[in-house]
């Protein structure tokens, strides 16, 4: 998850268009947003815990002025939702300063933070920046580090060396003073896009956000490829080796549903999903519902494969944000209702067929169910468009522990009744794949059938099931903008 945004266009609004992108990307994480200007003597940098339209404003956006930017909008997997976690990062350099944003979960964080802690001090540096890395606890915050150490070469070089170390998922967009920088792993686990503006470039995770400020779509940033924008145009390195193994999750319920991925429409595949999910699980019923709003698109395929009428079952509040991002347990099912509420007037008396994208611990659609029952249904039958997750996801997403995992130890029988349905169905691994268009050998299914595209750390190393770095320290931290000094 997170989004990430960047934009190198001298003589326009940057730090505006950053803050329409990061709307446009809002989806892909609810818990701090970030921008960074450059206006090509320093970098200022601006965060804070909360939505995108929370934590700006129109005084905060009209004080950043430059020709280059890059915001963020956080969903945490690796390190605590706290402010010192929030991006973009900032860290002084000895020809500089630079800020980086990322999308992504790296798995050799250990090693990163042996490598970091290796790293000569530099007297020169702010206390505020030292004591930020030691506070933080993320992934980004060490890249950030190894990037800012480049005594005796260019930061374009020292980015070939550090990208070539890093092992799981990341889209970086970062940034010095002049230049916009870009990467994408070599797994191209994360979507990330290039654009064209008429007076310059724009990178962001999806096409939606290039839409919203009226660039078009030039292509996708290849995996293992570092894109460099400045003065002298766009240069192209590729640091690795091509192994493409995209997230099939962007496709279920990550990615907005008008992307498009590898010149597939998520829509498209979503809805094909549903038709899919018809012909493995047929069942006699009245009306076909979905979970709004990840569930329209498989809802809809649903019914058109069915012949059983599409209706709208659930009435959401917009207001609401995504239960599944939420950063606990007890937020979570408490989002539940004041999330949806069923329409009892389409629901008395009916078969229901309630189409979601996945099922993670069980705890929602154990809630929808009842709120179905309780508003008169007499069937209730769950159609799922992906397979049970059975496994952790190590590259971005926060998935529960195999433990927490309903779908680990019980079959989809044993869910049905757990979750109080009288059946349930989940779309076979084929047709998932077969749905998005892709070869089979070019996705990412590891959070379905174990197979990590990637070697990952001894379990013991793991912790919980994600690597929290070592590096932590007291303190608490107010959302002062951060300045290098000119």
């Amino acid at each position: 998850m997170c989004g990430v945004f960047g934009v190198w266009a001298p003589g326009e609004d940057v730090a505006k268009l950053t803050y329409f992108g990061l709307y446009a990307l809002q989806h892909r994480g609810q818990e701090s947003a970030g921008i960074a200007v450059s206006n090509g003597r320093q970098i200022l940098v601006y965060k804070e815990m909360g939505l995108v339209s929370q934590v700006f404003d129109e005084a905060t956006l009209d004080s950043f002025a430059g020709h280059v930017a890059i915001g963020h909008c956080r969903y945490s997997t690796t390190g605590a939702s706290t402010w010192t976690n929030a991006q973009p990062t900032f860290r002084p350099t000895g020809h500089g300063s630079l800020a980086l944003g990322h999308n992504g979960n790296l798995v050799n964080t250990h090693e990163l933070a042996e490598q970091v802690a290796a790293l000569p001090s530099d007297d020169g540096e702010l206390d505020i920046h030292a004591h930020s890395l030691e506070s933080s606890t993320n992934d980004t915050s060490l890249v950030t580090a190894l990037l800012a150490h480049h005594p005796d070469t260019s930061l374009e070089q020292r980015a070939l060396e550090v990208l070539g170390q890093l092992s799981g998922a990341f889209c970086f967009t970062w940034m010095d003073e002049d230049t916009l920088y870009a990467a994408r792993d070599p797994q191209g686990f994360r979507p990330l896009v290039l654009g064209r503006l008429e007076r310059g470039w724009v990178v962001a995770s999806e096409e939606a956000a290039l839409a919203t400020i009226g660039a078009s779509v030039v292509r996708e940033v290849e995996p293992g490829e570092m894109i460099v924008i400045d003065a002298d145009g766009l240069r192209s390195h590729q640091f690795a080796e091509p192994r493409p193994r995209g997230c099939v999750f962007e496709y279920v319920y990550l990615a907005r549903p008008d992307e498009r991925i590898n010149e597939r429409s998520v829509h498209e595949a979503r809805v094909e999903m549903g038709r899919e999910l018809a012909r493995e699980y047929p069942v006699e019923a009245d009306l076909v519902i979905p979970v709004p709003e990840s569930g329209i698109p498989a809802a809809t395929g649903y019914s058109f494969e069915s012949g059983i009428p599409f209706g709208q079952g659930f009435v959401k509040n917009a207001y609401v944000g995504r239960t599944f991002i939420q950063p606990s347990q007890s937020l979570r099912q408490l989002g539940i209702r004041l999330k949806l509420n069923p329409l009892e007037h389409m629901i008395r008396g009916k078969r229901i067929v309630v189409v979601d994208d996945s099922i993670v611990r069980g705890n929602t659609q154990r809630a929808q169910v009842r709120m179905l029952r309780e508003a008169g249904a007499l069937e209730v039958h769950v159609r799922i468009s992906s397979p049970p997750i059975k496994w952790p996801c190590f590259f971005g997403i926060d998935f529960a522990t195999r433990a927490e995992l309903i779908a680990n130890g019980l079959d989809a029988e044993e869910i049905a009744a757990s979750v109080g349905a009288d059946s349930l169905g989940y779309i076979s691994l084929d047709g998932m794949v077969q749905a998005t268009g892709q070869e089979a050998s070019t996705l990412c299914t590891a959070c379905f059938t174990g197979d990590y595209p990637v070697d990952l750390p001894d379990e013991s190393m793991l912790g919980k099931h994600l690597l929290e770095v070592s590096l932590q320290g007291p303190g608490t931290h107010r959302s002062l903008p951060v300045v290098n000094n000119p």
